[in-house]
């Protein structure tokens, strides 16, 4: 009985991971492609290669899931809010990617 418990746990583990890479590799391509204009010309993000300026740092900043979600959707000072050209499964995916790869956390 644990031992079969213990499998199905693993097993559970296993498919949130490769959800969660799904989900983060779906949020690079957000923002390093379909966002536009595309995030990489004003945030510097190391796993995505950028070195924008204009925008925070990402990964000194190191935003939360929600941080975020809600500066895509809305915008933050001279950051246009994506909202409208951007679907919700878009920013959720792009907003993983960023805590994701930053450790900044749900």
């Amino acid at each position: 009985m644990i031992k079969h418990a213990v499998v199905s746990l693993a097993c559970t583990l296993l498919a949130t991971n490769a959800l969660s890479d799904e989900l983060a590799e779906q949020g690079k391509k957000v923002f390093t492609e379909l966002a536009q204009p595309s995030c990489t010309i004003c945030h510097a993000l190391s796993d995505a290669g950028s070195a924008g300026e204009i925008g925070p740092n990402l990964d000194e900043l190191a935003p939360s899931v929600t941080q975020v979600q809600n500066a895509v959707k809305g915008g933050v000072g001279l950051m246009p809010a994506f909202g409208d050209s951007l679907s919700q499964a878009q920013i959720t995916a792009v907003a993983h990617y960023v805590a994701s790869v930053t450790g900044g956390g749900p």
